[in-house]
């Protein structure tokens, strides 16, 4: 007789069900994981052929973190249903680091960088709880945000080609190959299944490629060229070189990433109901850290949970970990396959910059939800955002804006996400920390009223009723009373019906 599971994330579905469920982990955040060493590759100018080892060594490193975090050792791994993958987090200061290095030649520097991070995470896990103070919703909202804006670029040089060496850089061919995946995206989010809407990314890249190979844009002459099957080669990209300023700048990522992995450990034990105490915690977050440590000797970088997963937990209401589990065995089966990593590498650029414009404008738009649950009466938030949104969009607006400042500053600042976040951590430290001598008075930028327009406003307009010094009178000059707005209650009016439709226009 078997015994019921104390704990729902126990639960073993049997190997079918966990196939197919794990299968669909898999394919959920698939797009995601092999878009980042797309970005690197591309950006640091590797042929096809490394670029799918990159692929290659993210699916397997992937495969093998989820594994930890779901079977777990002792002091890692929260035997929680989390998919780990490479973090998006890292993209942008990934490729600030490397053009900063030379390309090709600056992956050592990447890869020291990320290990020398992920230790000293490695090492705060313990307090860590202590000092999330300091990365409130404030900070990280701006950090994704900044994220997703700081790429953009890069998805606008995928659409025009990839390559502006190339003669059909920027011909209306590859927008047009672009502008198409992007239509297929959303097409497919709109009449789609639920299923279909959660890989329209992936989906759309392969309608995309299939037009581009009969248009003749695509070429997948060299996906025969290297080893079907092969493990990762440790190191294959050189023994990894430790600059300061360099970890420094990947230590603001691994703080967001801390952060982030945080809230999804919390997030999933909520929704499958099980309990997350600070021990569960702290073996997740160094289950990630210890992941990251390892993954720059196979060619990968760090490691994260997907959001998008724990999403797919809630919408399935399949609990157990042991199917997420089979989804790293069928990443680290992937990752044993750089056959697989040159096809994804082959897909043309703009079928990839269609896509990433999608893919990085959620990251942007993830940032914006966090930034929404701010509170900004009252206080400097407004303006911290402001200033360090702005500050992190100086060197993606101006690339040579630190050319004439010393090495280590240009490696750190050089990173739209490094800039958004040291301003952001330091002004929020400033105002809403230290708040001796923050002025009594409300700062002209955060000082003006809500600017939003509501139907029975513009309606008391068309029957005569105007508006002077903030109050409503009607025709014949008679005040008429207004109920308070800040709970978004209709205004009584005598001669307004109680069940007229509110509409509300936010600028």
């Amino acid at each position: 007789m078997t015994s019921t599971p104390q704990r729902p994330e126990d639960e073993n579905l049997g190997i079918g069900s966990n196939l197919l469920y794990g299968l669909q982990h898999v394919l959920t955040m698939y797009g995601g994981i092999v878009a980042v060493p797309l970005i690197v590759g591309q950006a640091a100018g590797l042929s096809s052929a490394d670029i799918g080892l990159l692929i290659a060594a993210s699916l397997f490193v992937g495969g093998a973190a989820t594994l930890l975090q779901t079977i777990g050792l002792p002091f890692f791994g929260c035997q929680l249903p989390l998919v780990q993958g490479v973090s998006f987090a890292s993209v942008a200061t990934i490729v600030a680091i490397a053009g900063a290095n030379g390309g090709e030649g600056g992956l050592p520097v990447v890869f020291g960088a990320v290990i020398g991070a992920a230790v000293i995470g490695l090492l705060i896990t313990p307090i860590f709880s202590k000092i999330t103070k300091f990365f409130p919703p404030l900070v990280t909202g701006i950090v994704i945000t900044t994220i997703g804006l700081t790429l953009m670029p890069v998805a606008a040089r995928w659409a025009m080609g990839g390559d502006s060496e190339t003669a059909d850089f920027g011909s209306m061919a590859n927008i047009g190959l672009a502008a198409f995946t992007l239509a297929t995206v959303l097409l497919l989010s709109k009449v789609g299944s639920a299923t279909l809407s959660r890989l329209s990314i992936l989906l759309a890249m392969v309608i995309g490629t299939l037009v581009a190979l009969a248009f003749g844009m695509a070429d997948f002459s060299r996906v025969s060229a290297g080893p079907v099957l092969a493990f990762p080669a440790p190191l294959h990209f050189g023994i990894p070189v430790f600059e300061v300023a360099a970890i420094v700048s990947m230590l603001i990522v691994v703080m967001v990433i801390l952060v982030e992995t945080s809230a999804d450990i919390l997030a999933v034990g909520d929704i499958i109901d099980t309990r997350v105490d600070s021990k569960r915690l702290g073996n997740g977050l160094r289950a990630d850290m210890i992941a990251s440590i390892i993954a720059p000797l196979f060619g990968s970088f760090t490691q994260s949970a997907f959001a998008q997963n724990v999403g797919l937990v809630a919408v399935t209401g399949v609990k157990s970990r042991y199917v997420v589990a089979t989804g790293g065995l069928i990443l680290v089966t992937l990752g044993l396959l750089p056959i697989m990593g040159r096809g994804i590498a082959a897909v043309p650029t703009s079928v990839l910059g269609g896509a990433g414009i999608v893919l990085f404008g959620t990251v942007a738009a993830s940032g914006i939800r966090t930034l929404a649950k701010v509170d900004y009466r009252n206080n400097m938030n407004l303006v911290i955002v402001a200033t360090s949104i702005g500050f992190g969009m100086i060197p993606i607006a101006m690339p040579s804006f630190y050319h004439h400042f010393p090495d280590w500053f240009e490696t750190i600042f050089h990173s739209g996400i490094s800039s958004a976040a040291i301003m952001a951590i330091l002004l929020n430290l400033l105002f809403n920390h230290f708040t001796t001598g923050n002025s009594d008075q409300q700062s002209v930028f955060v000082a003006g009223t809500e600017r939003s327009l509501r139907y029975r406003d513009i309606a008391a307009l068309h029957e005569g009723d105007h508006f002077i010094g903030g109050k409503l009178y009607d025709a014949q000059g008679n005040e008429v009373p207004l109920q308070d707005d800040d709970d978004h209650a209709p205004r009584a009016r005598p001669h307004a019906s109680a069940s007229q439709p509110r509409a509300e226009i936010t600028t």
